[in-house]
């Protein structure tokens, strides 16, 4: 556990990692963003773990960033423009790290996800959510771009891009029906449900062998902007071939 993050393993594999600024519906302050970029680089470097849960603590799951606890200098807009890019960089390299992670990583949203939390929630692998979870970026309502944090790459390939232009252009509220009724989320579930349903999906995963695991999430990176299906075979091939070759596969096609 650090000041902004519980870190948990409910299950062999498995790691859970919360966001607990629950007052402030864990909105990223400045020792949050460095903490998740620190704990997102040592989970990754884990060999024993296999799949991630990320969550917020109490009613929310991130409710963007806690502008009032940065250094003022990194927000006004009276700062040279290249202070407001470094800033916007190491923002970004919070959705950043979580794509970079080998392990398939659940976003568990329990709650309102706005701006840098739908950022993080986008760059996840697997999105499930509660019926008391709202989505939402409404950095266009202060007159800033809607498109941020890789937000304008993830969102078109998940829900279609009239469906992105509509969210992001007119910076509305998305409730957990139209979530999940567009693509966004793959399963809705009722609150009480929200993380044992989570941690249930990690379990199976990490129950997997992890090679397989990692190579198909790569896979499905990398396809998604593959220039063909030649291509996308191309790794497709390989892939298979280098999963092949270990020995929990060989073990799994062992008779039982």
């Amino acid at each position: 556990m650090t000041d902004t993050l519980i870190v948990d393993r409910p299950h062999a594999g498995v790691v859970a990692l919360q966001l607990n600024r629950p007052k402030q519906l864990n909105a990223i302050s400045e020792v949050m963003r460095d903490e998740l970029i620190a704990t997102l680089s040592d989970i990754g470097a884990d060999a024993s773990v296999h799949a991630v849960v990320i969550t917020g603590a109490g009613r929310g799951f991130c409710s963007g960033i806690d502008v009032r606890n940065f250094a003022p200098r990194a927000l006004e807009a009276s700062d040279p423009a290249i202070d407001r890019l470094r800033f916007q960089e190491a923002m970004a390299a919070l959705p950043q790290a979580i794509w970079n992670l080998p392990q398939p990583v659940i976003a568990a949203v329990n709650g309102p996800c706005v701006g840098a939390g739908f950022a993080l929630c986008l760059s996840s692998d697997i999105r499930i959510c509660s019926t008391a979870a709202s989505f939402g970026n409404g950095a266009i309502l202060l007159g800033l771009s809607g498109a941020e944090m890789g937000m304008s790459y993830h969102l078109p390939r998940i829900v279609g891009t009239s469906v992105a232009a509509d969210w992001m252009i007119t910076g509305r509220t998305v409730s957990a029906i139209e979530a999940d009724r567009r693509g966004l989320v793959s399963e809705l579930t009722e609150p009480d449900q929200l993380i044992p349903r989570a941690v249930e999906l990690a379990r199976a995963i990490a129950e997997l062998p992890p090679f397989g695991t990692q190579l198909t999430k790569r896979a499905l990176q990398v396809n998604t902007d593959a220039a063909g299906l030649s291509a996308a075979l191309e790794l497709e091939n390989r892939n298979q071939v280098l999963s092949h070759a270990t020995d929990e596969a060989e073990a799994r096609r062992r008779p039982r």
